[in-house]
């Protein structure tokens, strides 16, 4: 009985009383930077195997799996692990049956022994490599929570502060998030408003593209041009959206200038365009203002195609539309006098309708409507 207890004390591994110590600080780190309990374990565990493998006296590289590392609130231990042999041929990784046998009275030939490592006697050049493994874990860990954390946020409206521009590519760096949710952006230049300036310190609201994982953290790619830039400020702006009693079905953009957004009401009794527009123009206003002063028309949008496209050539009136058999595709005729307020400036205005409508439309002033070949399948 003796020899049993003499043996299994002869197991125990010298134990370094920094368990309770380790774990409050790492607590600690969960709260500060969000980085779990166990995933710092984990590395901790590693750094020490790295260090102990590195810091043999016979500078062997022993195999990790042959290293095992104890690390609780209670303490912080060690263990090599060997295979008991008859013929002792390498001492790394094996031990003679006899020296087994006097750590574990049952050991036989081939069994795995356990043999405790004094970590007491590791050398400086360990400690500090078991360092950098426990700082380059804490860095790629701040960089998975901040991915995960941005990750999430792709496709939403966030603001951040202009950090500065490259006067070479005019890309704009952006600095996002608060406290310790902080990252960086980067506004490509063919991502900004055109003719919209801004200076470093400036306020800015953008819209989150996608969001990749890369060596220094999170790369955030993020738009002032998607047409959901405008669809994110309504729906901060409009009440009625935010509780879906409103519902925005398409929008089309053409950043800095004029935007066209098809709006629903989601049930009876409620004004679906008066609401994005607000009380005194007040809700639009503000997203207008938001986007430098770019135009935004908000129209009906209609199961009824002919409905639909009627609405979206706002602010122009229009006396017909007729689908064209066969294709996604539909004549219209306007007043004489509304000809170019149909087609608008340089065709924007029927091309944003034909883009938020997904139909391809043919405007016709009405002097010429009498000459139409094609008679038309159906009127709104």
């Amino acid at each position: 009985m003796a020899r049993n207890t003499r043996a299994k004390k002869q197991a125990e591994a010298p134990k370094v009383d920094i368990g309770a110590e380790i774990f409050a600080s790492l607590r600690e780190l969960e709260k500060l930077k969000g980085i779990p309990v166990d995933y710092m374990v984990e590395r901790l565990k590693q750094a020490l195997t790295n260090a102990y493998r590195k810091d043999r006296e016979d500078r062997r590289d022993v195999p990790a799996d042959n290293v095992v590392v104890d690390l609780s609130e209670k303490g912080l231990s060690m263990h090599i692990v060997k295979t008991a042999v008859e013929e002792l041929e390498d001492t790394a990784l094996e031990i003679h049956i006899d020296a087994a046998r006097r750590i574990n009275p049952n050991a036989q030939v081939g069994d795995a022994i356990s043999i405790p490592v004094d970590i007491q006697k590791f050398g400086r050049i360990a400690a500090q490599t078991a360092k950098q493994v426990v700082i380059q874990g804490i860095r790629e860990a701040e960089r998975g929570v901040a991915y995960e954390s941005y990750s999430s946020k792709a496709q939403e409206l966030l603001t951040g502060t202009v950090l500065r521009i490259d006067p070479a590519t005019g890309d704009m760096f952006v600095r996002i998030g608060q406290g310790n949710d902080v990252s960086d952006a980067v506004l490509r230049s063919s991502e900004q408003i055109p003719g919209e300036e801004h200076k470093e310190g400036d306020l800015i609201r953008v819209y989150v593209l996608e969001v990749h994982k890369a060596n220094r953290g999170p790369l955030i790619h993020v738009s002032r041009t998607h047409p959901n830039l405008v669809r994110r400020l309504f729906e901060l702006e409009t009440p009625e959206i935010a509780e879906g009693l409103v519902e925005i079905r398409n929008i089309a953009r053409e950043a800095g200038s004029r935007s066209k957004m098809a709006v629903r009401a989601a049930q009876e009794g409620i004004d679906p365009v008066g609401a994005c527009v607000g009380p005194r123009g007040g809700r639009v206003g503000a997203v207008v203002e938001e986007l430098g002063g770019e135009k935004i028309d908000i129209v009906v949008w209609s199961e009824d195609p002919c409905q639909y496209v009627r609405a979206a050539l706002s602010p122009a009136e229009v006396v017909s539309v007729s689908l064209i058999p066969g294709q996604k595709a539909c004549r219209v005729v306007v007043p004489d006098e509304q000809l170019s307020l149909a087609i608008g400036k340089e065709g924007q205005n029927a091309r944003l309708a034909a883009r938020l409508t997904g139909y391809k439309i043919d405007i016709k002033p009405a002097s010429q409507a009498q000459s139409l070949e094609e008679e038309p399948e159906q009127e709104g």
